[in-house]
This record gives C-alpha cells, sequence and structure tokens, in this order.
C-alpha cells in the first residue's frame, strides 16, 4: 500500500483545496492530511486564517478524501510523520516548489500543479475588507498601523488626532472624529482614557465598530451601558490589552486551570516605565490607566472579580495633577490573594507569579511580552519551560480577533465583558480616591 501525506490550513475550505487533496489521493492507495494548528500557523506567520483548527479538519473530513487528518504543531514534524506513519510520497502544491526537497532523503516528494485563480486569502480579503480609522495623538498608532498591514482585510483609511506628525500614516487625516466616522467602518481609539466613554458612545451611534485600548472607560456602569449599546446596535466593541490575545498567555490560563499548580493561592504582576520625557501629566496616561488593566488582567482572569476587599497606597506626582507615578494594590479574595505594582516614572522587575498548593508559574519581566513561562515544583527535575512565537506584541492577534468578531458577530471573547467593567470600575474608584488608604506626595 502506497501512503500519501500532505499539509496545509485548510482555511476556508474551497475548490482549490479540494483539487490538491483529489490529486494527492490520486497518487497512492491512502491519504494522510495534516491540518496546521493555530499555534503553528502563528510561528509561520499565518495569522489570517478565519477558522478555528476543528472547523478546518472538520472541512477536510467532509470532502471524503483524506485516510486519516492528523494536526500538525511543530517544526520538523513532516520528517517524523514520514517515518511513523510509512509514507511512500509526500504531495504539496506548487507554490512551494523546491522548499521541501529535503525530504526526498525520506520519500518521493511530488509538487501538485495549484489550482489558478482560487486563494483562501483572495477570499478573506474579500469577506473582511474593512475601512478602519484611528484616533489619538499616540505614536502607538505607527505600530497599529504596521500591525494591520500582516492582516488580511484590514485598511487603514484615516485618522483623527492633533498630533501632525501622524499625517503621513493614512490617506485621510482630520482633527474632526465625526467627519473621520463618516468614512470608515470601525475606528481604533488610543486617545486619553477621559476621552473614551463619549467617543465609544458617538462611534456605536453611527454604525461603527469600536477597538478601544483599555480602560474602555473610568466607570463600571458607564462601561456596560457601552457594551449593551453595541450589542443592540449588532456592533462589536472590544477592549484592547493585547497580552490577551498571545499564544502563551492563552496557554498559561489554560494550564493554571488545569489545575498543574494546584489551588491557586496568590497572583502577583509587576508593570512599570520610566515617563516618556517632554510629556505633561495632564496629557500621559497616569500608571493605574497605562499599566492597571494589564497587571489586573491575569489576577481577575484567573481568581475572578468577587474579591472581598482591596487596599491601594498610591504615589502621586504632585496634588495638583493627581498623576500617580507608582501604585500598588492588594486582593482579598475568599481562598487566596493577589496584588499589582504599577509605575510610571519608577522602575521595577516586570515579572508575573501565579503560586499555587502544588508549584508556581513564573513569568520573567516583561511578562505582558509573554513568549515564555515555567512551571517550577518542590523538585527542580520536574519543572517544565514553554516557549511560544509571539509577533508584534499580540497586536496583529488582537487585530485579527476583532475582524473575526465583526464577520462571526461575536464579542470577542477573549476579555469577558465582566472583566473589562471590574477594571473600568477600580479605576473609577481609584479616581474618586474611594478605597485609597495611603497617599505619598513625590
Amino acid at each position: 500500500m502506497v501512503k500519501v501525506i500532505t499539509y496545509g490550513t485548510f482555511d476556508l475550505m474551497h475548490y482549490g483545496h479540494r483539487r490538491l487533496l483529489e490529486r494527492a489521493k490520486a497518487l497512492g492507495d491512502y491519504l494522510i492530511v495534516g491540518v496546521t494548528s493555530d499555534s503553528f500557523d502563528k510561528a509561520r506567520g499565518k495569522i489570517n486564517v478565519q477558522q478555528s483548527l476543528l472547523e478546518r479538519m472538520e472541512g477536510v473530513r467532509a470532502t471524503g478524501l483524506a485516510d486519516e487528518i492528523i494536526i500538525e504543531e511543530y517544526e520538523g514534524q513532516k520528517i517524523d510523520d514520514i517515518r511513523r506513519y510509512g509514507v511512500g510520497i509526500f504531495a504539496i502544491g506548487s507554490d512551494w516548489a523546491g522548499k521541501f526537497d529535503y525530504l526526498r532523503e525520506y520519500c518521493q516528494v511530488i509538487y501538485l500543479p495549484r489550482t489558478e485563480g482560487v486563494s483562501s486569502s483572495d477570499i478573506r480579503a474579500q469577506k473582511r475588507e474593512l475601512q478602519i480609522g484611528m484616533v489619538g495623538d499616540s505614536n502607538i498608532l505607527k505600530k497599529f498601523k504596521k500591525e494591520c498591514g500582516y492582516v488580511n482585510g484590514a485598511h487603514i483609511q484615516g485618522i483623527c488626532s492633533s498630533n501632525p506628525s501622524l499625517r503621513g500614516l493614512a490617506p485621510f487625516f482630520t482633527d474632526d472624529y465625526k467627519t473621520l466616522l463618516e468614512r470608515v467602518d470601525a475606528v481604533y481609539l488610543v486617545s486619553h482614557p477621559q476621552l473614551h466613554a463619549g467617543q465609544i458612545e458617538t462611534a456605536l451611534r453611527y454604525g461603527k465598530h469600536v477597538i478601544c485600548e483599555s480602560p474602555i472607560t473610568m466607570d463600571a456602569k458607564q462601561c456596560e451601558s457601552l457594551f449593551q449599546l453595541a450589542e443592540s446596535s449588532n456592533l462589536v466593541l472590544m477592549e484592547g490589552i493585547k497580552t490577551a490575545y498571545s499564544t502563551a498567555y492563552n496557554r498559561l490560563l489554560l494550564l493554571v486551570k488545569s489545575g498543574c499548580i494546584g489551588s491557586v493561592a496568590s497572583v502577583d504582576a509587576t508593570c512599570t516605565s520610566l515617563m516618556l520625557t517632554g510629556k505633561q501629566p495632564r496629557e500621559a496616561w497616569s500608571s493605574i490607566c497605562s499599566w492597571g488593566p494589564i497587571a489586573l488582567l491575569p489576577i481577575f482572569q484567573i481568581l475572578g472579580i468577587n474579591y472581598r476587599d482591596k487596599r491601594i497606597t498610591t504615589c502621586y506626582l504632585d496634588e495638583n495633577t493627581k498623576f500617580d507615578r507608582f501604585t500598588k494594590i492588594e486582593f482579598t479574595y475568599p481562598n487566596a490573594v493577589a496584588s499589582i505594582k504599577i509605575g510610571k516614572g519608577i522602575k521595577s522587575e516586570g515579572e508575573l507569579i501565579i503560586s499555587g498548593t502544588g508549584g508556581y508559574i513564573y513569568v520573567p519581566a516583561p511578562w505582558w511580552k509573554m513568549d515564555y513561562f515555567e512551571i517550577r515544583f518542590e523538585n527542580p527535575s520536574n519543572n517544565k519551560r514553554y516557549f511560544y512565537q509571539l509577533d508584534g506584541e499580540g497586536m496583529r492577534y488582537e487585530i485579527v480577533s476583532f475582524l473575526q468578531a465583526i464577520e462571526k458577530k461575536s464579542t470577542g471573547a477573549y476579555i469577558e465583558q465582566k472583566i473589562s467593567m471590574a477594571i473600568s470600575g477600580l479605576i473609577g474608584d481609584y479616581m474618586a480616591e474611594r478605597d485609597l488608604s495611603k497617599i505619598i506626595i513625590l
């Protein structure tokens, strides 16, 4: 029996995919199809994939051509699979000609003619072409535009800003927000947090989808009402914390919830940076707005939002601006504790530590750009290390999720609405000086 193996993403199964499978099937007696996993696709830079792994596998299965379907999860797996399954022929599309010649040492390699005029990338672009407007004065907008360049269907149409240095980033530039809204399908907000609530509501009233850098608002009820407005308008409102969309961070959460370190007893997150020079405190994002949402994310996603109490100690730059240079918040839960340390102008080790009854997880600085973490135990020989590809610090995955949420009319549930509301509520408490146990002026 001659076994044939082929691999692919098989996103949005189309006629070209089927023709390739038919040609591969005709080469032998038994066809094995390797479908690339989501994490392996990301590692190869294919973050435009629209369907989940299960959906893509089902698409292959529905053709009736595959005798066996496997998952491709790591570099070098093709050699392992050829040996393991006794494969005689490796078949792949002609657009990969020469790429897999190294496999000739293990089996016959055949490059199959590609069906012209059919492309998953073209199909995705046609389905997902989204005209996006960017709002704010921050240089983060430059990064957002760059990352959109890696995502099929994401097109920067215009910018609303008072920063003239950003003028060349898009075809259209204005300082009038409503003028921008008339030209786009969605907006990315990185304006000052105090402006978020009004800008989000205006965008939703104009029928535009919104992705907003956290915090969405500075009040939990206000945040809730904006989510309700988005849902009633059949629009997407998504919180932009790029850490939430990285593969490593999501794998960490799954491992914690699986009980790999026992019951979680403590979550401690530190996020700090030196303040940008030339920025006035009234214009700059304070520590609680810049770093608070990121540091709070793992605490709320692991321990939940129903803490018994919190204790906030903060260090103001001066009494007039109430700009916090450093803030520490300690939480008490029924069976656990947590803390965050955040700073803008004060530097510390930016690590994340999750302590459990059976071990702990350590993520080195800067943990919010997570591509590696360790699970450590009493016996060091049992320690485990995990490495994952991280492109664009998670922002491009965030953009992909935003487009997918719009297409599927979902909420983009990497960050639950209740967590967004809890973050907004806590920052609102801070701004109103509720629960501030100690204030220091530096």
